[in-house]
């Protein structure tokens, strides 16, 4: 099959003599009427014909291949009035059309399933970012239909992330980014893919994309369970002041600015400084101190109508205390309450730096080619206490993880709209390089954070990613749509260990080729039918494989998915998909210990369900279901279990926005019990949640409340099966220990819009 795929790519790359050039066509040009600024995403249908395409980065579309006559054209964008336009086109002749679409009320009957249109449910989640209560952007992942996170270490931390039934930890196995900027960190102090968001402001984010599964050429290391790419707005409508306040003396102020003006977007240019400072004590026994200061400014600028300027600057500093995880039995035995600590000298400090330049161009034959290149400087520190007194019983366990990282690196990618055997085909072809410096990167023991007892780690890393990828979308028919695509990626990794006192830099390489065949058919207007393959890997820690003398590098997944999304009526969008991944190896550095820890072989299948549904003008329902089963191979049954992977999650509740301003969600949460070690033994409890919004939205100002957790539910957040020991034990105990999920917890909220 793969080689099929190699030969087909092969072949539209060198033969372009089978594209064939049209003279009458329509061009046009979507524009967001408040903003005046170009909209992507748009969908275009042109009537009686069967043809519909998509705006691209400048909000243009384009149909080619026509005959002469009167043509209607229906554009649509979720959120926005739909247009109509009527077209009239003569031999040897271009039309030229134009539409400003004004934003209004939310109608699923707007969604459309067509050919080369991505998934509508995509477009949904982004909009419902506004009625969801959110702390930080790492909240804003649990969008994503069968995606949870958990905190464990009172905020200033990096979630954890579960996903069609992986333990992600930090980032091992789902691919971030936002403006294309990788989030992932790899061969991190804290472990391999850690992933941060907080430098992002929830309230800069015009959009989700996400997708499970290895199953796209353009993403690379870490899509194995799936990706996650946040976009930010290129231009505000309108400036605004937030602020909030809230239980657990927590306060929240934003800033967004327009600094240019109306005037300057009529020109073609546009820019914004947004800011963000968060400080909370928390709902812990001990006062966590938490303070994260944003900043963020982006430029947007047309160039001559065929190229778009995009730079962005950011700067996030966070720090905290924390009270970490606490083991079961010093609650029951009344030592310490649900919120109480063990080792309350946790926490840390992290600092991130961003510049963003990307800019895409149209190129005289219609192609777009997109430059983007990137620099980062990350800056980590985190004191955690896991075991309490079992390796160090004068000290105490405390650990440091700790590094200091530059981040560059470049994107670029070429796309073209063509024909194929008079099919329309869609080629994108793109490389990229990725250079991680990490200087002092640190494991070492400590006490009170103040000492430093041991150093376990410690050295200087360099790891280089190049990547080439190819990738055709042939549209063979209104109904049936062929995506192939070709993959490699190779690395480089190097390793100076400051502990040895020979100097001696280990090195290692390693490429991977990532083949990818996925086939649309649209039975109905209202019906497809999918089927989605590929191979794709994630990468090990630079420290493992030296480690390991070069094995184990790029462990692959496997993946195949078969799936429906339906529209059964105008108010209504089912997706539902039967799923298979499995990897070669989940072998990963475990940061909080410095040591190797292989998993071998697994498998996971499961069934995806998700439901939209629009029961009035007003009120909207959703609901996602995903069933897992993730099994390790090669292990014996009984113990093949995989430790705190999900098998049952649910998300879904009721959204509405009224006309006279009320707007508001009420929603829940539910993860299902699963096992905390390999033999099922230990459980990790699951919970079911209810979270609330509610506000009243003007023209000038907006007033408002979030309630997390509505019903004050006793929940366990983060859980894991740890072999610990108390001071004053004289045995170790293995149970579970746990961080303690927020109470109920009131957040009101006052926005001045100008």
């Amino acid at each position: 099959m793969y080689l099929s795929l190699l030969l087909f790519c092969m072949g539209c790359l060198f033969f372009p003599s089978l594209t064939i050039a049209h003279e009458i066509s329509i061009k046009g040009i979507v524009y967001d009427k408040e903003s005046n600024t170009p909209l992507p995403g748009a969908h275009i249908v042109l009537e009686s014909t069967g043809k519909s395409t998509t705006s691209d980065a400048f909000g243009t579309y384009y149909f080619a291949d026509l005959a002469e006559g009167s043509y209607e054209l229906k554009i649509s964008f979720i959120g926005y009035e739909t247009n109509r336009i009527t077209a009239v086109v003569k031999a040897g002749e271009t039309t030229t059309l134009v539409s400003h679409l004004p934003t209004a009320r939310l109608e699923l009957s707007e969604v459309t399933i067509a050919a080369g249109v991505q998934s509508p449910v995509n477009s949904i989640s982004g909009i419902d970012i506004k009625l969801r209560p959110t702390r930080s952007a790492q909240d804003m992942l649990r969008m994503v239909p069968g995606l949870f996170i958990a905190q464990h270490a009172g905020g200033g931390k990096a979630e954890q992330i579960f996903l069609r039934g992986f333990d992600i930890d930090h980032g091992t196995d789902i691919n971030l980014t936002v403006d294309g900027l990788p989030v992932n960190m790899v061969s991190h102090a804290h472990g391999q893919g850690y992933s941060d968001l907080h430098f992002l402001i929830p309230e800069t984010v015009e959009s989700i994309d996400f997708g499970k599964g290895p199953y796209y050429s353009n993403k690379g290391d870490f899509t194995t369970a799936g990706y996650v790419g946040f976009q930010t707005k290129n231009a505000l409508k309108k400036s605004m002041f937030k602020l909030e306040g809230g239980q657990f003396d927590t306060y929240r102020a934003v800033a967004m600015l327009d600094v240019l003006g109306e005037k300057s977007k009529e020109q073609g240019q546009s820019a914004y400084i947004a800011s963000e400072y968060l400080f909370t004590n928390g709902y812990f026994d001990s006062p966590q101190n938490f303070n994260r200061l944003n900043l963020f400014g982006k430029y947007n600028r047309y160039i001559d109508n065929n190229k778009i300027l995009n730079i962005s600057l950011s700067i996030f500093n966070s720090k905290w205390d924390a009270s970490g995880q606490i083991p079961q039995r010093a609650v029951d035995a009344g030592i310490i309450g649900r919120f109480g600590a063990i080792d309350d000298t946790e926490g840390g400090n992290t600092r991130r730096s961003n510049v963003n330049v990307q800019l895409t161009s149209i190129l005289p034959g219609g192609a777009t080619l997109k430059n983007q290149i990137y620099f980062t400087r990350y800056d980590f520190e985190l004191y955690s206490n896991f075991t309490f007194f079992l390796n160090d019983s004068l000290n105490g366990d405390q650990i440091r993880q700790k590094e200091n990282r530059n981040l560059t690196g470049y994107l670029g990618s070429y796309t073209q709209r063509s024909r194929l055997f008079n099919k329309e085909l869609i080629t994108e072809a793109g490389v990229g390089l990725r250079y991680d410096e990490i200087q002092n990167n640190e494991l070492s023991r400590t006490k009170s954070r103040r000492i430093t007892t041991a150093n376990v780690a410690l050295g200087d890393i360099d790891q280089l990613n190049a990547h080439a990828y190819f990738d055709e979308k042939l549209i063979l028919s209104p109904k049936l749509t062929l995506n192939a695509g070709l993959r490699l990626d190779a690395f480089k990794f190097a390793y100076d260990n400051h502990l040895d006192s020979a100097y001696s830099r280990e090195s290692a390489s390693k490429t991977t080729i990532s083949p990818k065949l996925n086939l649309n058919y649209d039975v109905t207007p209202g019906l497809r039918l999918f089927l989605n393959s590929g191979i794709g890997f994630h990468s090990n820690d630079t420290r493992v494989i030296i480690e390991q003398k070069g094995s184990d590098i790029l462990p692959k997944a496997y993946g195949a998915e078969i799936g429906v999304l339906a529209k059964p009526t105008d108010k209504l969008i089912i997706h539902s998909s039967l799923w298979r991944l499995d990897l070669d190896q989940e072998f990963v550095y475990v940061g909080d210990e410095g040591i190797v820890e292989p998993s071998g072989k697994t498998r996971r299948y499961g069934i995806d369900f998700s439901l939209r549904y629009q029961l009035t003008s007003w009120l909207f329902a959703d609901a996602d279901l995903n069933l897992t089963r993730p099994r390790a191979l090669a292990t014996p049954q009984g113990e093949d279990y995989i430790p705190l992977a999900p098998m049952l999650t649910s998300i879904g509740g009721l959204s509405f926005r009224l006309t006279n301003g009320l707007n508001g969600s009420i929603r829940y949460r539910y993860l299902g019990d699963r096992p905390a070690n390999e033999d099922n033994s230990v459980i990790a409890h699951g919970y079911l949640l209810a979270d609330a919004v509610l506000n009243y939205t003007r023209p000038k100002y907006e007033i408002g409340f979030s309630i997390e957790n509505t019903t004050n539910t006793s929940w366990k957040e983060a859980q894991f099966d740890t072999e610990s020991r108390l001071r004053w034990e004289q045995q170790p105990v293995s149970e579970i220990h746990f961080t303690p999920g927020t109470p109920f917890f009131l957040k009101v909220n006052l926005s001045y819009f100008f």
